[in-house]
């Protein structure tokens, strides 16, 4: 057995290789990297004016198919120039609308020659969502970035059997008004432009075209409640299933799900983090709880004041009472890794079942495709290994030895190792929130593993 100077030396060896891998590919990327960009300076209007503003005009190859959406077809030659990695960008402007806004970037699959189409008409799916800070556009900073990791749709986009049917069109929708900035916002009276945006892709060097990817849209922006028929499978329950086909056998799929929870008024479901269970074929895949750390990182963004961030710096316990999300962030894309999925009809479910929807208002809108492929080691990337968990939540991180674990499920065994994968403390949790210390200095792991078996990891500092 190695004795503390070996393993001291081996771990040290094995992070310096692994940050000069990550270093390394950074570099090659960025030595690669290309920008597409889908559309610049795009304005949009107030979302509930029926009519649709053309002032200003929308650049060149940009269709504005509403006040709240613009759209482009992606040439033959972009779509060639696709590598096998896809990173979305938004930047959002401040102009007449100094609330938080729901934000979206689509791909419609639309046939093959139109000039235009009806969004309700062809299938779309939702790639990205991301929430607008409250902006008043005389304050700095007055834009927003926004950047979303998408390899997956990078193979999409290099599928044949897509693009032989089909052009792809991509979208940014933001819906906004401008009521209250008319009287809050110094130069806003009477105007109705509410954001100005921009959308690039990066990609890196181009890819070969692909024949092994299935994609299927299932959920574009349902809205789930327990109020309404529509939003529920039954009323006073908050949960929606679809059954939907596979027309092949696939040795990888993934599910790409994107929830947020909604509903301002008091006790509304903006401000109640509630724990979400994810099914396929009657089987529980994910749970999560939705909501950040802290949002005090786009406190930056929120130029206009605003009862969400105060006046003062929140601390994460406090954040984390109240926020499902953090005006100014993204919406956080979930995967669903299912494996081997053979042809067929399969069936999706998603509960909520603590939600109450205070007044009979607000909803979660929810948006989810399927994307398999006959190519093992296609859909997922090593992004998936970097991504921030939000299964559980940390508070305080640092800590002074005492720490609150928030876990997504009420069962759960939680252990603290060094990093060395020393045992230092273990815990069986039997409610969601989980009082634990640790008696010495120093960085640690929080081990959370599931009774479904699901293990998650997160770094905490003893100081």
């Amino acid at each position: 057995m190695p004795n503390f100077g070996e393993v001291q030396t081996n771990t040290f060896i094995y992070m310096k290789n692994l940050l000069f891998l990550l270093l390394f590919t950074v570099c090659v990327f960025e030595a690669s990297a290309q920008v597409i960009t889908v559309m610049d300076g795009v304005v949009f209007h107030d979302g509930y004016n029926g009519n649709l503003i053309l002032t200003p005009a929308p650049p060149a190859g940009v269709i504005k198919l509403r006040n709240d959406l613009f759209t482009r077809k992606l040439t033959t030659a972009e779509l060639a120039s696709i590598g096998t990695a896809l990173e979305i960008n938004v930047t959002l402007s401040a102009l007449c609308d100094n609330y938080d806004r729901l934000g979206y970037v689509n791909m419609a699959l639309v046939p093959k020659g139109a000039t235009t189409y009806v969004p309700s008409n062809v299938q779309r799916i939702e790639l990205a969502r991301f929430i607008t800070p409250f902006m008043n556009k005389n304050i700095e900073p007055t834009s927003v970035p926004y950047t979303f990791k998408t390899d997956n749709v990078a193979m999409i986009l290099k599928e044949t059997s897509i693009t032989n049917d089909f052009d792809i069109w991509i979208e940014l929708e933001v819906f906004g008004v401008p009521y209250a900035a008319n009287t809050q916002v110094a130069g806003c009276a009477g105007r109705n432009d509410v954001f100005m945006g921009r959308l690039d892709f990066i990609t890196n060097a181009p890819a070969p075209t692909q024949d092994t990817n299935v994609l299927i849209p299932i959920y574009m922006n349902a809205r789930m409640n327990n109020y309404n028929a529509a939003g529920t499978d039954t009323l006073g329950k908050t949960t929606k299933t679809i059954t939907f086909n596979v027309p092949k056998d696939v040795s990888e799929a993934t599910l790409f799900l994107i929830t947020s929870n909604h509903g301002s008024n008091a006790g509304g479901e903006e401000y109640n983090r509630r724990i979400h269970y994810a099914y396929f074929d009657n089987k529980l895949k994910l749970t999560y709880k939705p909501g950040r750390t802290t949002c005090e990182p786009f406190r930056q963004y929120n130029t206009q004041g605003n009862g969400i961030y105060g006046s003062s710096i929140k601390t994460p316990s406090q954040w984390q009472q109240f926020s499902n999300w953090c005006p100014g962030d993204v919406i956080d894309i979930r995967k669903i890794n299912l494996g081997a999925v053979t042809a067929g009809n399969h069936k999706f479910m998603i509960r909520v079942p603590t939600a109450v929807f205070a007044e009979g208002q607000g909803d979660i809108p929810v948006s989810l495709y399927f994307h398999g492929t006959t190519r093992t080691g296609t859909v997922l990337s090593n992004e998936d290994l970097l991504k921030e968990d939000n299964s559980f939540s940390i508070s305080p991180n640092p800590t002074n030895g005492r720490f609150i674990v928030e876990l997504s499920t009420d069962q759960a065994v939680i252990t603290v190792t060094d990093l060395f994968g020393k045992e230092v403390l273990k815990k069986q949790a039997t409610q969601n929130t989980a009082h634990l210390e640790i008696d010495k200095n120093g960085l640690y792991i929080v081990h959370v593993t599931t009774k479904q078996g699901t293990v998650t990891q997160k770094l905490i500092v003893s100081r």
